[in-house]
């Protein structure tokens, strides 16, 4: 079978298709033929060799396909069952740049008939990860103000739909007036491009001086204290990425003037069992029928172009999900 190979950390000229050997149903594990796989930061994190993720490697952590076959003590799933996945609680596969991939019971999805895989490839990951960054830090609603860092972005501008499905004032930042449009689409009542414009002004007007009561940060980076003008008096900031790279170092003592919470999250902590993993997913498709939740799809690219997908999700090109189509 096809996959793509990582077998040096390194830039995404390291990524490589080889032929390598298909493998078999693993007890408590299905066996998916992949249709498409997501492109995530923690695939480009494991590329990197940044992660524990042993080389060579096959990266891809989300997906979705169809069972091909089962290993033993799989009682959920069967042959012919479209399935998406992504990392819960105690297991990851990885592997979804590869057309077939053994995946753990525990983390397959049932895909409902009317999604396309296309749409759960784009979908899983962000949508279970918006589900957790708008219902789990702090309660939203008509009264809330929230701001979103990557508001164009795969993550971002799925929980920016999620913040205004609950009612919530969404206040985004990008990069770029294409990126404006894009987050402006998803719903955002205010755009701030950082590149143009001081975002600490740009919030204190909308706001009449008053903060925003919670702010969603995916990218943190060297600006990561400037959160802390922009927040209101005992406001939350969830940090749940990357991005930008790591977070400028800060006090504890900086957050006593506002009273201010700085939360870590990561999605796998929000999806510990299975009843928890199949009720949120169950939402996720909710709002995807409802029409409330859509994922907005940059680009479907072919398993060749995923060092293509890598350059363009590292240097922030993309306004929403890359997904890359594996058979």
């Amino acid at each position: 079978m096809r996959a793509m190979v990582v077998r040096a950390a390194g830039d995404p000229s390291v990524l490589g298709i080889e032929d390598v050997p298909e493998p078999t149903p693993q007890p408590g594990h299905a066996l998916v033929r992949v249709a498409y796989a997501g492109v995530n930061f923690a695939d480009v994190v494991m590329r990197l060799g940044e992660t524990r993720t042993p080389l060579p490697l096959i990266p891809g952590v989300e997906g979705s396909g169809e069972v091909v076959e089962v290993g033993d003590g799989v009682a959920q799933f069967r042959a012919g069952d479209r399935v998406s996945w992504a990392p819960v609680k105690g297991a990851a596969a990885v592997g979804s740049y590869a057309e077939v991939l053994n995946v753990s019971e525990q983390e397959l999805l049932p895909v409902p008939d009317d999604v396309p895989l296309e749409t759960a490839a784009a979908i899983t990951l962000q949508g279970l990860t918006a589900h957790y960054l708008a219902t789990e830090q702090v309660v939203i609603g008509p009264n809330s103000t929230v701001l979103v860092h990557a508001a164009a972005g795969g993550t971002g501008s799925v929980t920016v739909q999620w913040l205004k499905h609950l009612g919530a004032t969404v206040i985004g930042t990008v990069s770029t007036e294409a990126k404006a449009v894009v987050a402006k689409e998803a719903g955002a009542d205010h755009v701030i491009l950082y590149t143009e414009q001081d975002v600490v002004a740009g919030v204190a007007r909308i706001t009449n001086g008053k903060g925003v009561h919670y702010i969603v940060d995916g990218v943190t980076g060297p600006r990561f204290r400037q959160n802390f003008a922009l927040a209101a008096d005992r406001a939350r900031i969830c940090v749940f990425g990357r991005a930008g790279g790591p977070p400028e170092p800060f006090s504890p003592l900086e957050l006593l003037e506002k009273s201010i919470t700085v939360a870590g999250a990561i999605m796998t902590n929000f999806l510990r069992s299975r009843e928890e993993v199949l009720r949120k997913a169950d939402d996720v498709w909710c709002g995807v029928r409802d029409g409330w939740l859509v994922p907005r799809v940059h680009a479907v690219l072919p398993l060749e172009q995923a060092a293509a997908a890598h350059r363009q999700l590292e240097g922030r090109e993309s306004t929403g999900k890359l997904v890359l189509h594996v058979t």
